[in-house]
């Protein structure tokens, strides 16, 4: 009965995440914004990632961040600095950002500018490698991170995550030599879940492959237009 109950409750929890969720992407779709989850386990790379990313192609879109952490802003200043806005959302003991809160970094955006002038934003979630990929909050694309130094069985051992993304960003190869990783294994176990995603091996610090990650991003938000109008 215990068990039974539980189910339930969090049949009910994701449910009303849905339904927030959907409420998010009707108004990411009135708006004409694309929206991106950026998600990973602490530490993969995802703020760097964005750092590069904000610098490059700010100057040809209007972007935004919502930025998922714990209990502090320490990410979100390090976003600030790139001249993007940055709603900062802190979800205390919470693993991730569900579809409610990154509703009120909606508001937030709402507030102090107009929304409609944005071509993409970017939610970077909370680093976890379960959570984040069972919430969905209202995003047209999931980009999932998995760093050289995780190994290539976390796919295998965390697959919903691996499942659930569009794209996959092999970081930090730049270390990649230095390290016992094959990189053809993680691809493969990839593959094994999720056939059709698209996999771009990346350094921040290099540059190596940022151009197709660059190239890809301006593809999604193609495809948006036209699925949306």
């Amino acid at each position: 009965m215990h068990q039974t109950v539980n189910a339930a409750l969090g049949v009910n929890l994701l449910q009303a995440n849905q339904t927030e969720a959907n409420h998010n992407r009707d108004h990411f779709d009135a708006w004409g914004i694309t929206c991106f989850n950026l998600m990973s386990s602490p530490g993969a790379g995802k703020t760097v990632l964005l750092e590069k990313t904000l610098s490059v192609l700010s100057s040809q879109l209007n972007l935004a961040v919502i930025e998922g952490d714990m209990t502090t802003e320490l990410d979100a200043e390090k976003l600030r600095q790139s001249g993007v806005p940055v709603i900062g959302i802190n979800t205390g003991r919470s693993c991730h950002l569900d579809a409610k809160m990154v509703a009120g970094g909606l508001h937030q955006l709402q507030e102090n500018y107009q929304p409609e002038t944005f071509d993409l934003i970017f939610v970077e979630n909370v680093g976890n490698l379960v959570c984040p990929a069972e919430f969905e909050v209202g995003e047209h694309t999931k980009v999932a991170l998995l760093s050289v130094t995780e190994g290539d069985d976390k796919p295998l051992k965390y697959p919903v995550m691996f499942q659930e993304a569009d794209c996959l960003l092999v970081t930090k190869m730049d270390i990649a030599p230095h390290l016992d990783i094959d990189i053809n294994r993680i691809e493969e176990n990839v593959r094994q879940i999720n056939p059709n995603v698209t996999i771009i091996p990346v350094s921040a610090k290099t540059g190596e492959g940022l151009t197709n990650w660059f190239n890809w991003v301006y593809e999604r938000i193609n495809q948006n237009s036209i699925a949306t109008h």
